[in-house]
């Protein structure tokens, strides 16, 4: 340690995200000047186990204000951080959540106490003049990520006819990352040509992805497989499907089943969901599907995991909120083989890469997300090399605070040059 790397101010700012809603900026400054920064992101479609997001409400910005999280850094958690190490992560992030004293972070909001967890380890990464992620990961962060683009909203994310969230693009079957993204970005021009063709609407969801109101799941599914060929690519082979259901959005606990409320208005029940994903991964070259089933519904997901875990990536997202200790109950139950990786949902660099790590050491995969609602914030690309995830969600390949991750998984591939990797994780 030197007194350079210590924690000397601590300064926040109510900004704004992607769908024009408030959120958290922190800027952490070490005693020789040294600064780093971060956005914090949010989302739409939460898990009720996700880590508290603190929200002023009232009138100002219809009740989504953080002027209250903003102020719990400044008043709060400077004062107990001024002095400390920022290359001690981990006992800065500890340090938080102690003053916090709640489970979910809900005295200083996981929002104000994950912007200051990511400005620090900016700031020790800046100090070190290095990328970030070769401050978090060491000199063998090389792996980049697979992304899995997502070029059709749905569910929360998107006024349309889609019950579904996500349907994704994932370019497997390529040598590079900036292959991988050229060729999602060419079955992206090729989809909107066949939408503008087809007469549908071309506008955009919250991650950047088309929306428009299709009669059916299998269409969005087409519509997919056509772009990917009339790019000049061949499904399964270079380019694979994947969903994310998000079926926590239409769950009833109630009647225990699922209501297609935006489209047929079909009432499924678990087996009936897992019969369809199984007759699609059949007639489509699926190789993943995120939260299939309800957050709380264990039961089901085990028999989803009996019936395709074999087959496919299962990946929890709502089931799993990037905790350590509910994922350490999904292992014990052999409930899923994936995770989603997102900074919020547990609110600490610390707690995420712990759950990361847990992951690994079970052969479950990791797949790092940003959130629907974004910032110009690239940490998330930064953390993917970093823990050698091997995939990423981050949007559509247009908007900028999607692309913005793009583009800086390139400078990170430019950066490494021939160090460089990425490798097909569905390959068998």
């Amino acid at each position: 340690m030197t007194t350079s790397s210590l924690i000397k101010d601590i300064r926040a700012l109510q900004i704004l995200d992607s769908r024009g809603n408030p959120t958290v900026y922190a800027q952490v400054i070490l005693e020789d000047g040294t600064t780093g920064s971060a956005m914090v992101p949010s989302g739409a479609s939460t898990g009720e186990h996700e880590a508290h997001e603190l929200r002023d409400g009232g009138s100002k910005y219809l009740g989504k204000g953080v002027t209250q999280a903003v102020n719990n850094i400044t008043s709060k958690i400077l004062p107990a951080l001024k002095g400390k190490d920022s290359m001690d992560l981990a006992a800065i992030d500890h340090e938080m959540i102690h003053l916090d004293g709640t489970i979910n972070k809900s005295n200083l909001g996981a929002n104000a106490i994950l912007g200051v967890s990511l400005a620090t380890a900016h700031a020790a990464a800046n100090l070190k003049k290095i990328p970030l992620f070769l401050h978090l990961g060491g000199k063998n962060a090389t792996l980049l990520p697979v992304p899995l683009v997502n070029v059709i909203n749905g569910g929360a994310h998107a006024d349309n006819s889609l019950d579904f969230q996500e349907f994704m693009l994932v370019p497997h079957g390529f040598s590079t990352f900036s292959e991988t993204l050229r060729a999602c970005t060419e079955v992206f021009h090729a989809i909107k040509k066949n939408l503008v063709k087809g007469k549908y609407s071309t506008g955009l969801g919250d991650e950047g992805g088309f929306a428009p109101n299709f009669k059916s799941f299998d269409e969005a599914l087409d519509q997919l497989m056509n772009g990917i060929k009339a790019a000049g690519y061949e499904p399964g082979q270079q380019i694979s499907i994947a969903l994310d259901v998000a079926a926590s959005e239409f769950y009833n606990k109630d009647t225990n089943s699922y209501i297609l409320k935006k489209s047929s208005g079909d009432k499924l029940s678990a087996k009936d969901l897992i019969s369809l994903y199984s007759d699609w991964s059949k007639k489509y070259p699926l190789v993943s599907i995120e939260d299939g089933l309800d957050e709380n519904d264990w039961a089901g997901w085990k028999e989803l995991t009996l019936a395709l875990g074999s087959k496919l990536q299962l990946v929890g997202d709502d089931l799993f909120v990037t905790n350590k200790e509910i994922l350490s109950r999904g292992i014990k139950e052999k409930v899923g083989n994936s995770v989603l990786i997102k900074l919020n949902q547990i609110g600490s660099v610390t707690e995420t890469l712990d759950t990361i790590k847990l992951a690994h050491e079970n052969g479950y995969t990791t797949v790092i997300s940003h959130r629907s609602g974004e910032t110009e914030d690239t940490t998330i690309a930064d953390l993917a090399v970093a823990v050698g995830a091997g995939q990423i969600k981050t949007g559509s390949v247009c908007r900028g605070e999607r692309t913005a991750k793009y583009n800086r998984l390139l400078l990170i591939e430019n950066y490494l040059g021939s160090s460089a990797q990425i490798r097909n994780p569905f390959k068998t």
